[in-house]
């Protein structure tokens, strides 16, 4: 489990550029949370722009402390990870969220998700508790495959 945080200043600054400067360093990468960099504290970052799967993305975001406030529905569907590079997995994950959270200065927001980037959030979430795509799988056998290499050219 990660540490909430309670200073809100240059130390956390440095992991939010670390966090975005390491999942920008990834084609595709969508989020990254910072036990993933060695940083166990409760920060995420969350960027879907661009996503074919998320018309109306809310951009680029460093979660603070960030908390499920409600969550509807549900559907599998296919997740890869950082940590996990040689698989994907189907999870099962709401379908709508709303997230509260402390932004870099320590304020306080809110948003709603839906979809792929409500997926991305709570996959990066999980985490933060040490929860990774393996623990969520209702079948190690028929739910994770190996992951397809892409060509280059």
């Amino acid at each position: 489990m990660c540490a909430p945080v309670r200073s809100f200043g240059p130390a956390l600054a440095r992991v939010a550029r670390d966090l975005e400067d390491t999942a920008r360093s990834f084609p595709r990468t969508t989020g990254i949370a910072a036990p993933q960099v060695g940083e166990l504290w409760r920060v995420c970052f969350i960027d879907c722009t661009g996503h074919p799967k998320v018309p109306d993305p809310h951009g680029s975001l460093v979660l603070v402390n960030p908390v499920v406030l409600h969550h509807s529905g549900a559907e599998v569907g296919r997740e890869g990870c950082l940590s996990l590079p040689e698989i994907t997995a189907n999870v099962e994950r709401p379908v709508e969220i709303a997230v509260g959270f402390h932004d870099l200065a320590g304020d306080q927001h809110e948003i709603e998700s839906t979809g792929f980037e409500a997926r991305v959030i709570l996959h990066e979430m999980d985490h933060l508790d040490g929860v990774l795509i393996l623990d969520r799988v209702r079948s190690l056998s028929l739910d994770v495959f190996a992951r397809r290499k892409r060509s280059r050219g």
